[in-house]
């Protein structure tokens, strides 16, 4: 298998091209055989990713590296930042707003959700300038 770099522009606000990004990396996985299992836990970490970066940040990127081993995503936004990690982490906690909330998104799963489809999940942020995340999900078995 050729190494695979794939690169995605995420633009804050926009909520009808969230998920562009996830879907074309799950076509392209199905096209090099991997699992499904493997497949469904890679598009959710990427789409909550991408959701995120659209209902909290003003713009971002996503980096794919897709391997023989492992696909490793880099999500990286300018936005206002995480003041509390630990308490962005649980479960149902949001700071999503009312708009957000109204178009069904921002339950407070979304980093939840990232980290409990992922391999290994390292988050970074600093309040005011922005956060990024890095999913690596291992690719032991394919179709």
């Amino acid at each position: 298998m050729t190494a695979m770099q794939l690169k995605f522009h995420i633009e804050g606000g926009n909520f009808t091209k969230a998920g562009f990004a996830s879907s074309e990396v799950k076509k392209y996985l199905r096209k090099i055989n991997i699992s499904n299992e493997t497949i469904k836990r890679i598009v959710i970490a990427m789409y909550e990713a991408e959701v995120n970066v659209v209902a909290h940040a003003y713009e971002g990127e996503i980096l794919v590296n897709i391997d023989s081993k492992k696909v490793d995503i880099s999500v990286i936004d300018k936005g206002p930042g995480i003041e509390d990690i630990e308490l962005a982490m649980k479960e149902g906690f949001s700071t999503a707003s009312q708009k957000v909330r109204e178009m069904g998104f921002g339950a407070g799963m979304g980093l939840s959700n990232i980290k409990r489809n992922a391999n290994e999940f390292i988050i970074k942020s600093q309040p005011g300038e922005g956060t990024s995340l890095n999913i690596i999900v291992y690719l032991n078995n394919v179709n």
